[in-house]
């Protein structure tokens, strides 16, 4: 065939010559269907005719020539075209509108307008968005000198002048948008807004026959011209997002199916584009290309290949032949950024299956080595790359500024990577518009910056925002002076007309129907803007120019502007999130890539500095970093962003190099400071969900950075001052500013305290480093009065904005408002700030939208933001010279933020995780106790210390309890203070009523009520406790003190009265040290006095094993020792402090086989300077031990020689055999360092000089029983078996030299008088002998007369005491007087009945080893412990009562009131199974010792110690406080009074008259009797003489019967419960055991459970909140909208809405979860150990609860491991348990199981099964829970195996609970296992918190 094109000289003719068809039979996939067409152009006489193939058109002369468009008609037209374009000239014949759908691309658009161009027709194009409104389409108002005019829109035009619509995009315009043109597309008519009405040709053609054309315009009918037509190009909606077509509307278009040229017509078309190219590698990318188009490759969710930019791009492999293929797919098609693993495993299949997998042999660009503009025609330049090692130069266009040489800029520090990223963007540049992805503080600004420096481009970025409108994009409207409308180029239009390179900033964040806009000014370079002015590219403007014969001036006033050829888009964008989902509600992770996007840019990644690279950058930018800082720095940073574990990931992210460089510019400055806290502010980490947190800790001492703790960090002065204009803070200073507007400097109450001062510190660092600062906190901790207080000491203005949620762009720039016709706009603080240079304030940043923040970016990156009414700011006064409308930034301005930390309860937006990283962070917590407690006494001055301590504390408790998460709400300062305040006000009002203030908006939550009130109980605050509920024991009387007998110190010549014994003196050998762990443990202390007052004080427990046995407790100062003996350990602790601190010495005393050694052992704490420091001794084998309780050695004493080798005879110290006595210590002097020990039976004594080192032996003439110290040189010795008492007196200092003498004298016990023959007394034996004397007033108390002597107090078993008068100093006889016992104790007997006599193991034999009896010299009283049968329980309960079960009494002997009372000590939690041996240690079950402060301390066998306050004086003292906290309710009833001021003077006061009637009156100054008269008698008046009730009184309950609710009314509301439950019990079916059983595994989760269903509420609640809807008839007015409110529209509104999601967006998946349950066997045998079955059981149980009712947000399974398997079903997915009866089966389900399944272990195995399986399941995010006791050591399960297991799919999160087991294997665990994915639960009791805590900060950080 051959093509015969007939020509003539007319204007065709220049058509003609563009037109030439390529003929040859093409098949394409329609074979049938193709027949060659070819286009002629025929000219006749009546004018030209085009004709495509058999089908001929007629063209007219366009009228508006301009409007037709040109150069659209490639030389070559392939023949798919050719058919598109015969098809549509079918339908133009036909006159129907027509619908190209296909895929995106510029390929519809180019053949509607080849069609156009061919028929010479004239366009109207839109490219519809989101924001299209009919206005848009039909008629718009304007104002033109003062009247609103209407003005035709594109659709009315086209209609009119029978032009050609053509509509782009009908998938992005909402629905309800497009139904305007129903009508016009149907019937050709249309209602227009100012009346007048459009009527299709024909019926305008038949009324024109009966009517004038003068008559149908006064009808305002206007006739729709023949020629009009509509093209719409849309996609496919199905395939592609957006909005399907409306059926009516798709009912009026004929569809055009245009899809990518067929196979061949590409081939040819690339084939040309490329010669240089072997044809080969051109076919081979084509056939890439088309297979990732095909049905196949969008099944496996590819995007589509985007075809139509191959031709670009093999322009630039035609200059660079060596480049590689896959590098130039990488560009076109960036599949390692948007694709998933398997997507880009299936393109790398595809590119080596067409070889094009060459990024390995190829060498890429390395350099650009030099740019030079060309010599001819600007616009241009010449740039020269190195490849390996050629040179290629070529043209590239170039901006209006002069080039500037690579690498000569100072601020840009040129890496290899970076240098060869901007040689292949000018690869690209050559061709394209191009798009960097990269992370956030990667650097892709300073890149494209760099690029267009070396390109003298002038940049004009446009910061992109989530809800910018198409018009934001283009153009704004505005008004001139006069009143008029009219539309402003937005910085985009400028930019393509100048010339400049445009850099558009966050593509990721707008949405994607408002940047369809733009695909025409990227693909073709044309753009229709909407006040009609026409940009068109260069060379057609050139054309037009040329053919039309029209010069500039002309084009411009038709409104065309060419755009300049050197107008290039750069835009910049993070990597899409890989497999998100696209919904709406998540805008962070939107995988916004999609194909239609592809097809508008070429796509650069910028990649992560390697480690070299970056630190190469460090040192260019900040010269004088310490070098290993900034080692260490990096190696973390690396170490974060290799991994695959999402929270290092995240962490990751906010170390970007922006974030690097910050810290390492503060590192030059402050060389000293620790890295670990600047990388701790970097990420926030105070915040950070406790897993990220301790993933990060993990990664910080890996990276070997430690945070060294300032040691002058407590003792350094942070305190401000001013001096000579010079601000200091802490060590940093700054000069004070001078401001112009003085009002504007913040004051503000504000007490310094060492913690704000701190930050503020470092806040001044950073500021002075000019960075701007971000302050986050929860609330109320002081972050607005940090930042005022800091601008006051700098003296800086402020300006002050708060954000909120309806915070909008431009609300944070300008507020427009309309005067006189005229918009005008009112600077925002934020540009006055800039102006001015004053320090702007943001406040509640967290609460605006994120996208809306997102502005500040541009502000603090570049210097640089547009205004809404056109005016921008800039930071570089050069650029600023001679630009009209711009805002120089002025240099003192700066920005402060404050916003709450992230996440819940706050459930703002994530400010820092979005623009973190351009400031700098500080976290502000809550002041630590000290300063804390400082700044509330500022506050509170008259407030007793002890209840801000006491608030101090609590408050302190419940935030530590927010941290983990038990309670939601963060309790902060400001709650305190506020609470401080009202009781400095009314210092009467109780703290427990006080602290209600602030705890009542929980008091309709009844776990967090429980919760609060616990921890208030346990710091002593009473809240809740009546003032009445006081408890003390009951007083009994003493019986009389009688005088019964004298102590003769017998001082006669006789020698058997008076010995001397020899002492020699011999230094000790010491072994060791040997060091000992010292482990802390918490203090659980609570405060017993919370809701009644007892003489008990306080109690905690000790952390101890039920097998250890307690042998005794010691005091000093305010520390307490207790030592246990099975296995022997040391516990201390203080009494107020919060640590328990352990040294367990299992290793020094062995337990011995069977049990034959039960060791005994006792304490000395010693003095000064050895504090801290004790001795401990065993009774048995004598050993003596030095320890040290801080550094944990402890050093063996051996005191003689002789006693190492052991004794023949082994001996059991409980045997009943007693002839051995044991080893004993006396301690009374311990604090003076020096202790006596004595063997019972033994005839030696020993003194041990700690100090010294030495010990002395006295060798006595008689066997000791006992050793009583009564003084220094004073000891009372007992002989053995007469128990006679003999005083040793020995020389005060014992040196080496003279072994002193020590006398021994025998004391004889004479009874009063030994006259009548009386019986001689019994001997007394002491059980306790005071070392000092009762003080004189106290003595004289005790004896009911005034005495002053030297004096002891004595008890033993007949007596409750005995004081000796004289005794030890006075030689003459010393007189005893005692209060005797009614019974002797010792003859009371000791067996107890029942239960509690079964427990002690039979009755005790032998006399036990602690004595429990101690004397309070200062109160006066003796205080010993009695088992509940010595005591009188008759007298001290009365009949009715039932003794309360107890350990024993404390039997307080109190001498100065001369009452006795028992004060009752509670039970033991648990008791040691050894009961013969605890029967050894004291025959109560607690131990006793004396304290200090006054008072006592116990210890019950179960290790619960209680301290006890006896002394009267303090009891009475504390019961005031106490009272004072609760504050009085006095009962009487509250009055209102008013008080007038009357005006009237008071005349002399008068009774007044009597009312017979006893009315009330009131005022009138007449009556007597009434309320607030004047001057007459009577209650609440003004002068009366005196007060006169007339019994006019109401009557009021009292406060507590109100309080008390009638008990049958308590009694109805209890048996209702009862009678729901069992209702819903038998509505289930269950019995009522059962539904026990189920409420025990219930209760112990339900603050768990509750709590997580709190988050999961509000987490739907945000996930809810409503989105604003534009374009509204009603609602509040929309700023961006008041022009078009001016000018008359309706649709000038916003309301908040619910939004839907987009159309085409996927559904939104459920979260998968999986608890993997550990059900083996040794979960049933330890059960009894630690509760680990039942543990885990709750555990489960709490899942099941929490996630009731949520199964569309969590689809969750439980699955159980075992020795039989991996995977026992417990609970299906599908099949969840809906109520208690299914939930317990699933708990009783794990518990048969554990107890008969097969030993062994699968946890390994069934954990890789679970995230295999997980895996392969479609959910939102999978999670996979292990619970498992496995102990992988003995099962050789190596942990880094499981860590690999763990962390194999990135898509599953999994986490490991391991229930701790032996010893520290547990730690090891952790150790080797990555953090924040595995714990290790040592006490059973957390694992219901731990899986808690894996929720809240994981599964619902981002629900």
């Amino acid at each position: 065939m051959h093509s015969q094109i007939l020509c003539s000289g007319t204007a065709a003719a220049v058509a003609v010559r563009r037109m030439r068809n390529i003929l040859g039979s093409v098949v394409g996939r329609d074979s049938w269907m193709w027949r060659t067409c070819e286009v002629k152009l025929l000219n006749t006489s009546s004018g030209d005719t085009v004709k495509i193939g058999d089908i001929t058109y007629k063209i007219k002369t366009p009228r508006n020539p301009e409007l037709v468009p040109v150069k659209h008609i490639s030389d070559s037209l392939p023949q798919a075209v050719a058919q598109h374009l015969r098809w549509i000239m079918q339908k133009d014949l036909l006159g129907q509108d027509v619908f190209l759908i296909g895929p995106p691309g510029p390929l519809r658009r180019s053949i509607a307008m080849q069609y156009l161009e061919l028929t010479k027709r004239e366009v109207e194009y839109v490219a519809l968005s989101r924001d299209t409104t009919e206005t848009d389409l039909k008629q718009r108002r304007e104002i033109r000198s003062g009247t609103a005019f209407y003005i035709d829109q594109c659709a009315v035009r086209a209609a009119t002048q029978g032009r050609v619509l053509v509509l782009e995009g009908l998938e992005k315009a909402e629905r309800n948008v497009l139904p305007v043109l129903n009508n016009l597309l149907e019937n050709r008519e249309m209602q227009l807004e100012d009346g007048r009405f459009l009527m299709s040709s024909e019926r305008y053609d038949k009324l024109l026959q009966e009517h004038t054309k003068e008559e149908l315009d006064t009808w305002k009918i206007v006739r729709v011209s023949e020629d009009f037509r509509v093209i719409a190009l849309g996609l496919p909606v199905p395939k592609y997002k957006g909005n399907p077509l409306d059926p009516p509307l798709r009912s009026r278009f004929q569809a055009r199916d245009i899809y990518y040229l067929p196979f061949k017509d590409q081939l040819e078309l690339l084939y040309t584009a490329g010669p240089n190219i072997a044809a080969e590698r051109v076919s081979q990318l084509l056939s890439l290309a088309t297979t990732l188009c095909s049905q196949e490759s969008s099944t496996l969710g590819l995007p589509d290949f985007p075809v139509d930019n191959l031709l670009p791009a093999l322009h630039v492999l035609n200059v660079f032949p060596m480049l590689s293929s896959q590098q130039l797919v990488q560009r076109l098609y960036p599949y390692t950024s948007i694709l998933g693993k398997d997507g880009r495993t299936a393109v790398e299949g595809v590119l080596s299956r067409f070889e094009l997998f060459d990024a390995r042999r190829q060498p890429a660009p390395s350099a650009v080595l030099s740019v030079s503009t060309t010599k001819d025609a600007g616009g241009h330049a010449n740039v020269t790359l190195g490849i390996a090692d050629k040179e290629v130069t070529f043209q590239v266009p170039s901006g209006t500024n002069e080039p500037r040489p690579p690498n000569s800029s100072s601020n840009f520090i040129n890496t290899p990577s970076h240098s060869q990223l901007i040689a292949e963007m000018m690869q690209s540049h050559m061709v394209k518009d191009m798009c960097l992805i990269g992370a956030k503080g990667c650097g892709k600004s300073v890149i494209a910056r760099e690029f267009a420096e070396i390109l003298g481009y002038s940049i004009e970025p446009v910061m992109l925002y989530q809800d910018m409108t198409a018009r934001d994009l283009l153009q704004q409207r505005y008004t001139l002076p006069n009143g008029d409308t009219s539309w402003r180029p937005s910085p985009l239009v400028t930019a393509a007309i100048e010339g400049k390179l445009l850099l558009l900033d966050g593509i990721h964040r707008v949405n994607l129907g408002t940047l369809a806009v733009l695909s025409r000014l990227l693909h073709d370079r044309e753009l229709d803007l909407y006040d009609g002015s026409r940009l068109l590219r260069w060379d057609r403007y050139q054309t037009l120019k040329e053919e039309q014969q029209l010069s500039d001036q002309q084009l411009q006033e038709r409104s065309i502007f060419p755009i300049h050829p050197s107008f290039r888009v750069l835009a910049l964008a993070e990597p899409p999130v890989v497999g998100a989902n696209t919904s709406a509600t998540n805008s962070k992770g939107q995988q916004w890539l999609g194909p239609e996007l592809l097809t508008m840019f070429l796509y650069h990644t910028v990649t992560p500095l390697s480690k070299a690279e970056e630190m190469g950058l460090i040192d260019g930018l900040t010269p004088n970093v310490p070098k290993e800082a900034a080692e260490q720095l990096l190696h973390l940073t690396h170490s974060l962003r290799k991994t695959n574990d999402p929270t290092a990931q995240s962490l990751a992210s906010s170390l970007s190099t922006r974030q690097l460089l910050r810290i390492c510019r503060r590192l030059s400055q402050y060389p000293e400071e620790s890295i670990a806290r600047a990388v701790n502010k970097a990420c926030l980490s105070r915040f950070l969900p406790s897993l990220a947190r301790s993933s990060l800790e993990k990664s910080l001492s890996n990276s070997s950075i430690v945070d060294t703790a300032d040691p002058a960090e407590h003792t350094r002065d942070y305190s401000s001052k001013v001096k000579d204009g010079v601000l200091t803070i802490g060590s940093v200073s700054a000069p004070v500013y001078n401001p112009s507007e003085k009002m504007k400097i913040p004051d503000v109450l504000f007490y310094d305290n060492p913690q704000h001062m701190m930050v503020m510190e470092d806040m001044l660092k950073d500021f002075l480093l000019g960075e701007h600062l971000l302050l986050v906190g929860n609330q109320g901790v002081g972050k607005n009065k940090i930042v005022d207080r800091f601008l006051h000491l700098l003296n800086r203005p402020r300006e002050y904005l708060q954000l909120h949620r309806d915070t909008t762009v431009q609300t944070l720039t300008l507020q427009p408002s309309v005067r006189d016709g005229i918009i005008t706009y009112e600077d925002s603080p934020l540009v006055k700030a800039v102006k001015m240079g004053h320090i702007l304030v943001i406040d509640e940043a967290d609460k605006a939208p994120t996208n809306v923040t997102c502005i500040l970016k541009t502000l603090v990156e570049s210097g640089e933001m547009i205004l809404a009414d056109g005016r921008r700011i800039i930071s570089d006064p050069r650029e600023a010279r001679g630009r009209p409308n711009t805002i120089l930034m002025h240099p003192d301005f700066r920005m402060l933020v404050l916003a709450n930390r992230p996440g819940f309860p706050f459930l703002g937006n994530d400010f820092f995780g979005a623009l973190g990283d351009i400031f700098s962070c500080h976290a502000v917590d809550n002041p630590k106790p000290q300063a804390e407690l400082a700044m509330l006494k500022q506050y509170g001055p008259d407030v007793p210390d002890a209840t801000l301590q006491k608030l101090v504390a609590a408050f302190g408790e419940l935030r530590s309890m927010a941290d983990q998460g038990t309670i939601t709400y963060p309790y902060s300062t400001r709650e305190v203070v506020n609470i401080v305040k009202h009781l400095q006000k009314f210092p009467e009002e109780g703290l427990a009523n006080v602290v209600r203030n602030v705890f009542d908006f929980d008091s309709y939550n009844k776990d967090m009520r429980e919760v609060l009130i616990e921890a208030l109980h346990k710091h002593g605050i009473p809240i809740g406790a009546k003032p009445n509920a006081v408890k003390l024991a009951k007083e009994l009387p003493l019986p009389e003190v009688k005088m019964t007998g004298y102590w003769t110190i017998n001082q006669g010549g006789n020698a058997r009265r008076k010995l001397l014994c020899p002492t020699e003196t011999h230094p000790i050998d010491i072994k060791g040290p040997v060091f000992l762990r010292v482990q802390g443990y918490p203090c659980n202390r609570q405060e017993s006095r919370a809701l009644s007052f007892s003489e008990e004080k306080a109690h905690w427990q000790i952390p101890m094993n039920e097998v250890n046995i307690i042998c005794d407790v010691t005091t000093k100062d305010d520390t307490l020792y207790v030592a246990t003996c099975n296995p022997v350990s040391l516990y201390s602790m203080k009494e107020q402090g919060d640590t328990i601190h352990c040294i367990e010495l299992y290793d020094v005393f062995p337990r011995t086989i069977s049990g034959v050694w039960q060791p005994f052992v006792t304490v000395a704490p010693l003095g000064n300077p050895l504090d801290g420091q004790v001795v401990l001794h065993e009774e048995q084998s004598n050993t003596v031990l030095h320890l040290d309780m801080v550094t944990g050695a402890v050093r063996r004493l051996i005191l003689s020689q002789d006693n190492d080798q052991p004794s023949a005879k082994i001996s059991h110290w409980w045997s009943s055999k007693e002839e051995q006595g044991g080893h004993k210590m006396c301690r009374d002097f311990a604090h003076k360092n020096w202790l006596l020990f004595y063997k019972e039976n033994g005839n030696q004594v020993e003194v041990l000089d700690v100090l010294e080192g030495r010990v002395h032996s006295i060798s006595l003439p008689i066997n000791l029983k006992s050793v009583f110290l009564v003084a220094e040189d004073r000891w009372l010795l007992l002989e053995s078996e007469t128990n006679k008492k003999f005083l040793l007196t020995k020389p005060m200092h014992m040196t080496a030299e003279d072994s002193g003498v020590c006398q021994l004298h025998s004391i004889s016990d004479d009874p009063v008088s030994s006259g009548h023959g009386t019986s001689p007394a019994e001997v007394s034996v002491p059980q306790m002998l005071s070392s000092d004397q009762l003080p004189n007033e106290n003595l004289s108390a005790a004896l009911d007369q005034k005495i002053v002597s030297p004096n002891r107090i004595l008890a033993d078993t007949g007596s409750f005491a005995q004081l000796i008068v004289g005794f030890p100093d006075l030689m003459s006889p010393n007189e005893v007087y005692s209060f005797k016992r009614p019974a002797d104790l010792s003859t009371m007997k000791s067996g107890e009945s029942g239960a509690h006599m079964f427990l002690r193991g039979g009755l005790r034999t032998s006399t036990p080893k602690q004595h429990n009896c101690v004397s309070l010299l200062s109160a006066n009283q003796v205080v010993r412990a009695l088992p509940p049968n010595k005591v009188p329980l008759k007298d001290v309960y009365p009949k009715d009562v039932t003794p309360p079960l107890t350990a024993a009494y404390l039997e307080v002997t109190d001498l100065n009131s001369k009452k006795v009372k028992y004060i009752p000590v509670p039970r033991s939690m648990s008791v040691s199974p050894y009961t013969n041996w605890l029967a050894k240690v004291s025959e109560t079950d607690v131990l006793i010792a004396g304290l200090s402060s006054g008072g006592v301390v116990t210890v019950d066998m179960g290790g619960y110690i209680r301290l006890w306050e006896t002394g009267l004086d303090t009891l009475q003292r504390s019961l005031m406080e106490w009272r004072n906290m609760i504050g009085s309710e006095d009962g009487r009833p509250l009055q209102i009074t008013i008080q007038r001021d009357s005006g009237m003077d008071v005349t002399a006061p008068k009774h007044g008259k009597v009312d017979p009637v006893n009315a009330p009156h009131v005022g009138g100054n007449q009556w007597a009797g009434g309320t607030g008269g004047r001057d007459t008698a009577g209650l609440g008046g003004k002068g009366g003489p005196y007060r006169l009730d007339a019994g006019h009184k109401v009557y009021q309950v009292s406060q507590a019967e109100k309080d008390a609710v009638p008990e049958e009314v308590r009694r109805a509301a209890r048996e209702m419960a009862e009678k729901a439950f069992k209702e819903r019990l038998k509505e289930i079916d269950m019995s009522e055991y059962d539904g026990e059983t189920y409420e025990r595994f219930s209760n112990a989760v339900k603050r768990q459970v509750q709590s997580l269903r709190i988050i999961l509420d509000s987490l739907q609640a945000k996930g809810k909140e409503r989105q604003w809807l534009k374009n509204q008839a009603l609602g509040e007015l929309d700023d961006a909208k008041i022009i078009d409110g001016l000018t008359g529209e309706k649709a000038i509104y916003k309301r908040r809405g619910e939004l839907d999601p987009e159309l085409g967006s996927p559904q939104q998946k459920p979260k998968r979860l999986r608890v993997l349950a550990d059900v083996s066997g040794s979960m049933y045998r330890f059960n009894g150990v630690d509760g680990r079955l039942e543990r885990s059981m709750e555990a489960v149980c709490m899942v099941m609860e929490a996630l009731e009712n949520y199964e569309h947000k969590f689809k969750y399974d439980i699955v159980g491991h075992s020795g039989d398997g991996f995977d026992i079903e417990l609970v299906r997915a599908d099949k969840v348990p809906k109520n208690n009866k299914q939930r317990l089966k699933v708990l009783r389900n794990m518990h048969a199981h554990s107890q008969f399944c097969m030993s062994g272990d699968y946890t390994l195995e069934g954990t890789e099964a679970s995230i295999k399986e997980l895996a392969r399941e479609e959910a939102d995010e999978h999670f996979v829970v292990v619970l498992s006791d496995a102990n992988l050591e003995r099962y050789g399960i190596r942990p880094e195996r499981f860590a690999r297991v763990l962390t194999s799919d990135p898509q599953v999160n999994a986490f490991a609970i391991f229930i701790g087991s032996l010893g520290d294997q547990a730690e090891r665990l952790q150790k080797t296992l990555p953090a924040g994915r595995s714990f290790v639960a040592m006490d059973t009791k957390q694992i219901p918190q731990i899986l808690q805590q894996i929720f809240t900060s994981t599964m619902l950080s981002n629900a």
